[in-house]
């Protein structure tokens, strides 16, 4: 098996809680808060964690919030290799009213990354061995451009390892531009946006993935259909996965579940249909959750069964 790291540029400690009712000027008077880790890559690890595989998270972490969410990822057993910054990691809040059961999410911006700091996470991606699967998910550090993706991709292949993405808007095209990804996780808008097409017909979204993967931008892609699944697409499949009938109570984390399984099968050269079929799975398991808990082993392994029927 081919070591796992995910590399998280703008981590977060999300802090959730609720309070009887929202409204402004008072007081608003507040259950006990619940911290858990965030960040795409972090739960991209915390997935496969949760699945059974091994994922080391790679991340930047300073001040008391950093060192609250490395805590965090290691009592969940989740490998940490934290790079330790100037700036706070950023702290993220989430409110539930309860009168009316909405969300109010709070999402600061990410703590930015000064160059010496972004030269010392080269440094270690530079030192992975060649043939491991790096997951790059979430978005990029505030002071940070396009070119910053560039370089990372840059030092990877140079590196020879196995690039997956699941990121969006300019760092999503800065990672197509770059091409040679194992695997690219867009969803259907962003795939319109990517190949400048409108995408209404399951065979235009066909089509358009084929025409990314015959550029070279990545040897796989897996287009998240929300309701319909996911379509996954190489240079000679295309399969659609339709997720089953479940009683969804969250899709936060859902995504990132979906990486997270898919990777895992990645890991162990399985075929495309498995790949898609066990990230759907996950993806699936992830919205039975309340909340924001992510995917769990025994239900991503009885939704898989139920899907390799169908």
């Amino acid at each position: 098996m081919p070591l796992i790291v995910t590399l998280t540029l703008t981590p977060s400690l999300d802090t959730a809680t609720s309070t009887a009712k929202v409204y402004p000027e008072g007081k608003l008077r507040c259950q006990a808060p619940v911290f858990e880790p965030g960040g795409g890559g972090i739960n991209v690890a915390r997935a496969i964690t949760h699945l059974g595989g091994q994922a080391t998270a790679l991340l930047p972490s300073g001040g008391p919030t950093g060192a609250h969410l490395v805590e965090l990822l290691q009592q969940e057993g989740v490998t940490v290799d934290a790079l330790q910054t100037h700036d706070w990691t950023r702290q993220n809040l989430h409110v539930v009213s309860d009168a009316t059961g909405e969300q109010f999410r709070f999402v600061m911006p990410g703590a930015a990354l000064h160059e010496d700091e972004w030269q010392q996470l080269l440094a270690k991606i530079a030192q992975l061995p060649a043939g491991t699967l790096l997951v790059l998910s979430g978005s990029l550090p505030p002071n940070m451009t396009t070119a910053a993706v560039t370089e990372l991709l840059q030092c990877a292949r140079q590196q020879g390892l196995r690039t997956i993405v699941d990121s969006s808007g300019e760092a999503l095209k800065a990672a197509v531009a770059f091409g040679g990804l194992e695997l690219l996780k867009p969803n259907q808008s962003e795939l319109a946006e990517l190949t400048g097409q409108t995408l209404e017909q399951p065979d235009q979204v066909v089509n358009a993935a084929r025409s990314l993967i015959s550029q070279g931008a990545a040897k796989r892609i897996v287009v998240s259909l929300g309701p319909q699944g996911a379509l996954a697409v190489d240079a000679e499949q295309c399969i659609q996965v339709v997720p089953p009938p479940v009683i969804k109570r969250s899709t936060v984390g859902a995504g990132d579940s979906m990486v997270g399984a898919m990777v895992l099968k990645l890991a162990e050269d399985a075929p495309l249909a498995d790949m898609v079929r066990f990230g759907v799975a996950a993806g699936t398991a992830a919205t039975m959750n309340q909340g924001t808990k992510l995917c769990s082993k025994e239900d991503t392994e009885k939704l898989y069964q139920y899907l390799q029927l169908q």
